[in-house]
């Protein structure tokens, strides 16, 4: 199931390619075949999917390992709230929790009104304690960090969690321009 905006993958296509147009790649390569997520099981960014596939002694499962792409990018996908979606649902009255998981000094410089930081004890309160079907937004600067926090909560049995697409600097450029953006 290839997304509309993305390219089809090809086996000789470069790994930097692939990660450029699926970025969950990285994660669902890790997650499915181990490979990836150190450096004895990592990759060039140079190589091919296949030489890839190949040095993990995985040459069999090429064609599997492109599917599987395809669907965590529509995972990963569903899993993204743009800042419009999440300021008609806070307009509406929907009690959505937003949760910062950047770092200190980014929090500094910038948040989104109403939003807690991410710290171990409140991450120990969503999994514990909060109902798990409270509707959550993770943001972070672009949107990469927060997609991960979501999925890790997601995999943690919470039905309701999201990312804000393209982090706290969509927000600005789309909501809110009185935040102010940062490198």
């Amino acid at each position: 199931m290839q997304s509309v905006e993305n390219k089809e993958i090809h086996p000789d296509m470069k790994m930097e390619e692939i990660l450029t147009h699926y970025p969950s790649a990285k994660r669902a390569l890790f997650q499915k075949y181990h490979i990836g997520g150190c450096s004895s099981c990592g990759y060039s960014m140079e190589e091919s999917l296949e030489s890839v596939m190949i040095n993990h002694r995985r040459e069999k499962e090429i064609h599997n390992a492109i599917q599987f792409i395809y669907e965590s990018e529509e995972v990963d996908r569903k899993l993204k709230m743009s800042p419009s979606t999440y300021k008609s649902e806070i307009e509406k009255g929907e009690e959505i929790h937003l949760i910062d998981i950047r770092e200190e000094w980014e929090t500094s410089i910038a948040s989104i009104p109403n939003s807690q930081v991410l710290t171990r004890q409140l991450a120990y309160e969503i999994l514990q304690k909060w109902d798990k079907n409270s509707k959550i937004v993770f943001y972070c600067h672009r949107g990469h960090q927060s997609l991960e926090a979501a999925s890790y909560f997601k995999g943690h049995g919470l039905p309701n969690v999201f990312c804000l697409e393209g982090g706290i600097d969509r927000y600005s450029e789309e909501i809110d321009s009185s935040i102010p953006k940062y490198e």
